[in-house]
């Protein structure tokens, strides 16, 4: 019903030169008669109606009505009430920018917003009256199927449920979906319940009387909530977790976009992927090396790694109490050397730098995938002891697999973006999805640097595919002469970035890692 761009509203009859009333000679039997000619024109009386129409305001309407009926105003109420219109706008079009012209039959547009939204085109038709112009009305002025004993009214009919869908067009709030699938899923009906409420669906029918007629506008597709969920990569992660006893999570994210492709939490219960706040340890060394690299360190620098280090009367120590003596920073980064990025941290990164870079890299972001999810914290280092502790992703850091997936998924792609799961247009309180460029050199270190993770460091023995550029983590939590550690391992393949962390595992490179190499294998 909606009309065409650039039709033509109204027939063409006979040109009329139409002016202001004035007086104009007629000739006639005995002498010469003055008579007045009609004022306005057709669509300066439309106009007028159309918006007195537009403001409910029924008495000008009917001013401007030749002989109105006496249910005339009881029409238009009728009308809106059976269709249960909360807010209507009616004009006239103007093709082209042109008025049309010379033409005593006006055309208009109707758009009605309320139980059933609808757009649909009318005609008024003009008479000359008292030397104005004025509407001619039937019941069609308000709709051109109307005429007396018709109305238009708005009808309810169900639909069917609400679909949730992966990316593919697979249906997934079904009880035979993945539990961490359907885990998803009861968190997006706590994100926007209103798109979970009874699935009704609105059409609007003529009646003659009581009995209808015909359907003039059909109810609308209940539109399903489309995921950027990926059955397969969400399979091939559960699959990865697999042999790994402790409680583990993995999400994986496509790089160029930030869509998150798979949430697996083992076991269920808790959405740890997304939820949980744990110490990010080695892993947040992706940040604090940015930030180096940003303030002039090249890979190729020399740089020492001793075994242990005070730093603001703290002892730091690497893994094992390694010593690796004087080595290339690339090579520190790649062996996870604690000392070494403690001490130039302090040495480098004080006034809020450090802050700044994980800012970029979303730490201190709200973010809002379309589900309930935390954002990764990093308060402001007290001093120095804990700017180092920071450095290395302990002391007051804090984030989930989520965010952890970000951070490896902006040196994929050169630009951090804030993840997303639902397709909706207005997701609360969500933030700009804007990506945030990183500095093209800090880029360029940082596929060179977490390659060498895998060829030659701390990852070198775990069989993973040729092109696995990431990064270990061993993060320390509790308390204790050798508190217990999560095992977590960050990186991208591709297109694909991902974050894996099991709880109280031990070293990254023992299960986290493995986990990793075990997802980018099943997706070959």
């Amino acid at each position: 019903m909606a009309p065409h761009r650039g039709t033509i509203y109204g027939r063409r009859r006979r040109r009329r030169w139409l002016l202001p009333a004035i007086l104009i000679p007629v000739v006639a039997a005995g002498g010469a008669v003055w008579a007045l000619r009609t004022e306005g024109t057709p669509e300066e009386a439309a106009d007028k109606y159309l918006a007195a129409w537009t403001d409910q305001n029924y008495a000008a309407m009917r001013a401007l009505v030749a002989d109105p009926p006496a249910d005339f105003e009881a029409w238009h109420r009728r009308f809106r009430t059976d269709l249960k219109i909360t807010q209507a706008s009616f004009y006239r079009p103007r093709p082209n920018g042109v008025f049309p012209s010379s033409s005593d039959e006006v055309g208009f547009v109707a758009k009605t917003l309320g139980a059933r939204d609808w757009e649909y085109s009318g005609m008024l038709h003009l008479v000359e009256r008292d030397h104005t112009w004025k509407v001619a009305w039937t019941p069609a002025s308000i709709h051109p199927l109307l005429k007396k004993g018709r109305s238009l009214r708005v009808m309810t009919q169900k639909g069917d449920p609400l679909q949730v869908l992966a990316a593919d067009g697979t249906q997934i709030n079904t009880p035979s979906a993945p539990g961490s699938v359907q885990q998803l899923v009861e968190g997006i009906k706590q994100t926007i319940p209103d798109r979970f409420s009874s699935p009704d669906r609105r059409r609007i029918d003529l009646y003659e009387g009581d009995n209808p007629i015909k359907t003039v506008v059909k109810a609308g597709d209940y539109r399903p909530i489309q995921t950027t969920i990926d059955l397969k990569v969400h399979q091939a992660g559960a699959k990865a977790l697999e042999d790994v006893s402790q409680p583990a999570s993995l999400v994986a994210l496509r790089a160029s976009t930030g869509e998150i492709l798979a949430v697996v939490n083992k076991p269920g219960g808790f959405n740890r992927a997304l939820l949980g706040k744990y110490p990010p340890g080695s892993t947040f060394k992706v940040v604090t090396a940015s930030a180096l690299v940003a303030g002039g360190i090249r890979p190729d620098r020399q740089v020492t790694c001793p075994a242990e280090k005070n730093i603001g009367g703290f002892p730091f120590h690497n893994a094992d109490f390694e010593d690796f003596g004087r080595l290339s920073f690339e090579k520190a980064f790649a062996h996870s050397c604690n000392t070494t990025f403690g001490e130039m941290s302090v040495d480098r990164l004080k006034d809020g730098r450090l802050a700044q870079v994980a800012h970029a890299f979303g730490f201190g972001t709200p973010i809002t995938p379309g589900v309930p999810a935390v954002h990764a914290e990093f308060p402001d280092p007290k001093d120095d002891t804990d700017l180092a502790a920071a450095s290395i992703g302990q002391g007051r850091v804090l984030a989930s697999p989520l965010n952890m997936a970000s951070v490896a998924a902006a040196i994929a792609s050169g630009a951090w973006i804030a993840p997303t799961l639902v397709k909706e247009e207005h997701i609360p309180d969500a933030q700009p999805t804007n990506p945030r460029p990183l500095e093209q050199g800090v880029v360029d270190a940082l596929r060179e640097l977490m390659p060498a993770v895998v060829s030659e460091g701390t990852a070198h023995a775990v069989p993973f595919p040729p092109g696995t550029a990431g990064k270990t983590g061993t993060a320390e939590y509790g308390s204790g002469k050798e508190p217990p550690t999560h095992s977590w391992f960050i990186g991208y393949r591709d297109d694909i970035a991902f974050a894996v962390i099991a709880e109280g595992a031990g070293p990254g490179a023992t299960v986290a890692a493995p986990a990793a190499a075990r997802f980018l294998t099943a997706l070959q």
